[in-house]
């Protein structure tokens, strides 16, 4: 199968899982903005794993799909090395300081945690988390919330610590977010 018939197949899998969701920042159909983060990613990698993943980077923890399923969609269309890696990278990108999970910790120490965490994922996950921030940096500096200042000023500090991705990506993401940061307020 080729590239872009495969990527097609994931993103159709990814549309279908987060259904009707809507952007909270933005009045766009939530699957947009796993698309822009895989094109983000296209510009600094074409492995099929990260394009993947980046599709569905937010399918487990935003959707009812399970870590199984997914698994069962993947194998349609990668080899189980390829599927392995998908995996892998979506699981490392799933938030795993929730406040469902730990309602005992207040949103700053579940940040810290979560941004320690992200310090030592994969340099690929890092690669797919830093097109993430971008793109929600965009969405977020529009919306001109409370929330906004916090949310770029826990972006910046996940982004000093992620220091394994691609360096060209990494200081766009710091470019984006700082602006983001310094206009707005």
């Amino acid at each position: 199968m080729l590239m872009d018939q495969l990527l097609e197949k994931v993103k159709e899998f990814a549309t279908s899982a987060h259904g009707d969701q809507q952007r909270k920042y933005s009045p766009e159909p939530y699957i947009v903005h796993p698309i822009r983060v895989m094109e983000i990613c296209r510009e600094y990698t074409s492995d099929v794993t990260v394009l993947s993943a980046a599709l569905l980077h937010d399918v487990i923890e935003d959707t009812d799909v399970t870590t199984n399923k997914l698994e069962q969609f993947l194998l349609t269309v990668l080899n189980e090395a390829k599927v392995s890696k998908t995996l892998r990278l979506v699981i490392e990108l799933t938030d795993v300081y929730t406040k469902q999970k730990y309602p005992q910790l207040n949103r700053r120490k579940r940040k810290e945690k979560e941004r320690a965490r992200l310090g030592k994922i994969s340099r690929e996950a890092q690669i797919i988390k830093y097109a993430d921030i971008i793109d929600n940096s965009g969405d977020l500096a529009g919306a001109e919330t409370d929330f906004t200042l916090l949310w770029l000023r826990e972006a910046m500090a996940n982004l000093q610590v992620m220091n394994d991705g691609d360096p060209g990506l990494l200081e766009k993401a710091k470019k984006i977010v700082g602006d983001a940061l310094s206009s707005e307020w």
